[in-house]
């Protein structure tokens, strides 16, 4: 006997499979060199294996308190204290994540009402808008510079509305690997001021920051931290991103209405890994090696293109370096989309198009003309070697 499965109305009709998961396998089915979805192909620091290893042996493998371990959260509030000069409490104000994707979408689930509009400027991570549609909120996309990606405070301005219930901000920029100065969140605070908009700092590349600057964290900001849920990532920082942890940092009474949707949620994060986390951190060396580890291994992927047809766009931060392939003849003629296909295919290395960091159909074929796409370098020197060969045939 068959049965037919009863139709349901899809909450995301417009959703498939993410560019990131179609480059893999379309690199994978190629043998091509993947730097498309941001992930690391070498290991972390064996001891912070160990430190895991070590809490999963003492017995900690039953569930932690809800909002998260107690120390990696005084851990926490330690390194935002020391980075950014801004005091949270570790009781009320820090909550360790499933990652920070899950952080986003419990952020935006808690704070926004349906018909509330939640602003986020584009090129922007793919999660943004699917999980601004499951809160119920309305989209506003409102463009970064095209040519600078850097954020344009009128536009921000003119879009703002009575429904404005939060703004998402990402520095260091994915895809753009920008970086936002102190004048620009001077700028942002200062077009908010007076407003009750929130704020979504996602923050997850807040230790790849080059050439000496500092990250300007809303943390450093107080009147922006008052208003903010400050999103970071422990995977992006220390090499471990299948392990799926993280942490938002907010005032209490925002930490309040993000941890009543946590806890039905996700409800709490694996005890071993935060423990180990916690132990890992009392060293703060690690992660302040993170931006010379990346900017070395950035300067090593652009000193391998730089006699490339391939045009280098700046790099400030995170581990993204996009370039511009438009002075290669006939692929140019090839949209971002059609040329990352391409290029996976006959060349051997895969990337990213920015287009598919756009949330509509008009702004994705913009965008695609644009002949920008992303390459990912956090990768071993011999894997960032092979494809500066290949590339270098262009």
């Amino acid at each position: 006997m068959n049965f037919e499965t009863p139709a349901l109305i899809s909450r995301l009709p417009r959703v498939g499979a993410t560019i990131f998961s179609t480059m893999s396998a379309l690199a994978q089915a190629h043998g091509a060199v993947n730097l498309g979805q941001g992930f690391p192909d070498f290991d972390c620091d064996p001891a912070l294996i160990e430190a895991v290893h070590q809490a999963m042996l003492a017995g900690h493998n039953q569930y932690p308190p809800m909002p998260g371990v107690p120390a990696l959260r005084e851990a926490v509030a330690a390194k935002l204290l020391a980075s950014h000069g801004m005091s949270y409490c570790p009781e009320r104000e820090i909550t360790i994540t499933a990652g920070a994707t899950q952080a986003i979408l419990t952020a935006l689930l808690a704070i926004v009402h349906p018909g509330d509009e939640v602003m986020v400027l584009e090129p922007c991570y793919d999660s943004y808008a699917p999980n601004v549609e499951l809160a119920g909120g309305v989209l506003v996309r409102v463009p970064l510079d095209p040519h600078s990606f850097r954020p344009d405070f009128e536009r921000i301005r003119a879009a703002l509305s009575p429904r404005t219930r939060a703004i998402i901000i990402n520095t260091p920029h994915n895809p753009s690997a920008t970086v936002w100065s102190e004048e620009e969140m001077l700028s942002l605070a200062e077009l908010l001021r007076g407003t009750s908009v929130l704020l979504i700092s996602d923050e997850v590349y807040e230790h790849m920051v080059f050439d000496g600057a500092a990250h300007q964290s809303v943390a450093r900001f107080p009147e922006l931290a008052a208003r903010s849920l400050i999103v970071s990532s422990f995977g992006k920082t220390f090499h471990v991103t299948g392990w799926k942890a993280g942490y938002v940092a907010a005032p209490a009474s925002l930490s309040t209405e993000f941890r009543k949707v946590h806890q039905y949620t996700v409800f709490s994060v694996n005890t071993p890994v935060q423990l180990g986390l916690a132990r890992y951190l009392e060293d703060p060396r690690p992660h302040q090696s993170v931006p010379a580890f990346y900017q070395r291994k950035r300067d090593h992927f652009r000193a391998g293109l730089a006699a490339s047809q391939l045009r280098l766009l700046p790099c400030s931060g995170s581990y993204f370096q996009c370039v511009d392939y438009g002075e290669l003849g006939q692929p140019s003629e090839l949209n971002d989309s059609e040329f990352c296909q391409w290029l996976t295919r006959e060349v051997g290395v895969a990337a990213i198009p920015i287009s598919a960091f756009h949330n509509s159909a008009e702004d994705q074929m913009r965008a695609s003309e644009r002949k920008i796409i992303r390459f990912c370098f956090a990768k071993q020197d011999s894997t960032l070697d092979r494809a500066v060969a290949l590339l270098n045939q262009l």
